[in-house]
């Protein structure tokens, strides 16, 4: 992300209104990037990281991992930041070219075909609930093992299920823990998420190239 003075005037009021917290620094950095792109401080309560769920994920992009999105909205949230630093390839799930399925969803299809093609890819579900439950079935299913999850879909039906589900399995993940979320917010956490990974390890690769 570019800095302007505004940004880190707006920042700072973020800071001074938190205060206290119990975040790690890497973790707080995405917690306050949210905020700063919704304007909304329960997400400080919302936000649940995994073990590991950081570390995985800035390796997993280094690494020039494939990324899988839910819908286009968040594909055009991270492709500036992307594009920018490791320049991984993203695929969009509903923009996938599958066979007709009357019992899935565009969404679910879609992540479900790019999944099983890229097993060990980071994915991002900012707005399909089915998407997210597509995954979780595969990971269960022991047919996917990604590198990271960023879930933060709007949830009513099922929502909960299919995020505890995802928190009892090993795989690293990043979510809300609320039916809130939405596409701005999977979008922040990758763009945070990117910066930090970009900062641990994108010099020392451009010195090495």
């Amino acid at each position: 992300m570019e800095w302007h003075v505004t940004d880190a005037q707006s920042l700072a009021i973020i800071d001074s209104e938190i205060g206290e917290h119990v975040f790690s620094p890497a973790e707080y950095e995405i917690v306050r990037r949210v905020i700063y792109a919704t304007a909304d401080f329960e997400y400080k309560s919302l936000i649940r990281f995994s073990e590991q769920a950081l570390q995985s994920g800035a390796a997993a992009l280094a690494a020039r991992t494939t990324i899988v999105v839910d819908v286009p909205l968040v594909q055009v949230g991270i492709s500036y930041a992307i594009q920018n630093t490791f320049a991984n390839p993203v695929y969009c799930s509903t923009e996938t070219l599958t066979r007709p399925q009357n019992e899935k969803t565009v969404a679910a299809w879609g992540i479900e075909t790019l999944a099983k093609r890229y097993p060990e890819g980071i994915f991002v579900v900012g707005q399909a609930q089915t998407a997210l439950t597509a995954l979780v079935n595969l990971i269960e299913a022991e047919e996917i093992r990604p590198a990271l999850i960023i879930a933060t879909p709007v949830g009513f039906i099922n929502a909960d299920a299919a995020k505890e589900r995802l928190q009892d399995s090993l795989v690293p993940h990043i979510t809300i823990d609320s039916r809130k979320g939405n596409a701005v917010v999977a979008a922040a956490i990758f763009d945070g998420l990117v910066d930090l990974a970009w900062q641990a390890y994108g010099r020392e690769g451009n010195k090495q190239t």
